[in-house]
């Protein structure tokens, strides 16, 4: 068992835990979520350096921090949301699975904040919650969006689902497209091990969606992240 696992298990979830408590208070006096995800990025944060990963960022002068986006990433490693929420300064909520909103205070906490959750496998679910991520775009906060669905296995790319970039579309946002490079290295598929890491960060140039059907966007934020994660040194 290597210290980051132990330090994960005696001080990151106890405060993570403490800290959706308090979330749970927070949201009934802010149901904006706002403070919520100001508190959940400090979290991101503290994890990254309590854990020893060293996180490099490239193309942070892409973005406007005033602006709403869709951010669209690969999904390299289990470490990926708190790496962002971290990292990259907007006010977002993610588009997460189902099963995560029942889990018990979690669940409870990302819901109230206005955190998008998607029912797999259910078309007509599925396209309501699209279309609840396109209003949260449209009224001034940015959405992540994992597209690929599920975490690689060795951080190469996997294909991309359609539904991400009907709500860019929808919503008429620009897309930002960040590619993550060596979260995979931080905790394997599958296993609780957790090891140090350096992780990158590189921030694409935002994608312009009008005049684009969803298909076109799709190419290009895949084209995008897949060239960054080919030509990044660090690429696993």
């Amino acid at each position: 068992m290597t210290l980051q696992t132990l330090l994960f298990f005696l001080v990151v979830l106890p405060v993570m835990f403490f800290g959706l408590l308090l979330a749970l208070l927070v949201n009934l006096f802010d149901p904006s979520g706002d403070r919520f995800h100001r508190m959940a990025a400090w979290w991101g944060r503290f994890c990254a350096r309590l854990m020893g990963i060293r996180i490099e960022i490239t193309g942070e002068e892409q973005y406007n921090p005033n602006t709403n986006y869709l951010i669209v990433s690969n999904h390299a490693g289990m470490a990926d949301i708190p790496l962002i929420l971290g990292s990259i300064h907007l006010n977002m909520r993610f588009v997460a699975k189902e099963e995560l909103g029942k889990i018990p205070i979690f669940g409870w906490a990302i819901k109230q904040a206005g955190y998008v959750l998607i029912k797999r496998g259910q078309n007509k679910e599925a396209l309501k919650s699209l279309l609840k991520a396109a209003e949260v775009l449209k009224n001034g906060r940015s959405i992540h969006i994992f597209p690929e669905g599920t975490r690689s296995k060795t951080g190469e790319i996997q294909p991309f689902k359609r539904g991400a970039f009907m709500i860019a579309q929808k919503a008429h946002a620009p897309i930002l497209p960040v590619t993550i490079i060596g979260s995979n290295r931080i905790t394997p598929k599958n296993s609780l091990r957790i090891s140090k890491a350096r992780v990158q960060l590189i921030i694409g140039r935002p994608i312009a969606t009008r005049g684009k059907n969803a298909q076109e966007l799709q190419d290009a934020v895949y084209e995008t992240i897949s060239n960054n994660l080919g030509q990044s040194p660090g690429a696993a």
